[in-house]
């Protein structure tokens, strides 16, 4: 091969490597738009986060959310109350809230006992001793927890809370109606008996 044909490949090859140098790098006068960025999603503080649909649906004889539910039993002060409930029902409601039930979820199933089967809820629920302070040892198993709305002929509600998993709180919540004053029955824990009665439907 000639010299002179070397040169001139050698020429070439070195225009190439400059222009293709120049084409990787840019001209830093282009007015083009520098590319994208990835950027995090703006979030406004205290903004809350999207939640599931809760479950359930509010009713006249299953008002509250299980949120309600727990704050009420969470605050009953433990071996302060009466042995026994007085009340005499002639119907009671129980409102069953799913296992994993949470913020504002609501009970799920509910049912009711008129007459002897309401007398006859109450005597399981009195059946179970008080007990003296709250429950220190708990079962880690999962079930429903259950609202007990028993009813009167003057229209008083007595509520109960019992729990069918954990520390299995049985606890008198409140007493509604006129003329209906006196001391709440005092906490206990769900016997077996009572948590089979429950189940039935």
């Amino acid at each position: 091969m000639s010299a002179l044909r070397t040169r001139g490949l050698i020429g070439a090859t070195l225009v190439v490597a400059v222009l293709g140098a120049t084409a990787a790098c840019g001209n830093e006068n282009t007015t083009s738009p520098p590319a994208a960025q990835p950027t995090d999603t703006p979030t406004t503080p205290g903004t809350p986060t999207p939640s599931p649909t809760p479950s359930g649906t509010p009713s006249m004889d299953c008002p509250d959310t299980i949120a309600a539910v727990r704050a009420s039993t969470d605050k009953v002060v433990w071996g302060k109350g009466a042995a026994t409930s007085l009340f005499q029902p002639v119907s009671v409601t129980i409102c069953q809230f799913d296992t994993e039930a949470s913020g504002q979820d609501y009970a799920t199933v509910t049912t009711r006992r008129n007459g002897s089967q309401a007398t006859d809820l109450l005597a399981l629920v009195n059946a179970s001793k008080p007990v003296a302070k709250k429950p220190a040892i708990c079962t880690k198993e999962l079930g429903p927890t259950y609202v007990l709305r028993f009813t009167d002929n003057d229209r008083g509600v007595l509520s109960y809370t019992a729990e069918a998993f954990g520390c299995r709180r049985l606890v008198a919540t409140s007493l509604e109606g006129q003329g209906k004053p006196g001391t709440l029955p005092a906490p206990r824990q769900v016997t077996p008996e009572l948590i089979k009665s429950l189940g039935l439907r």
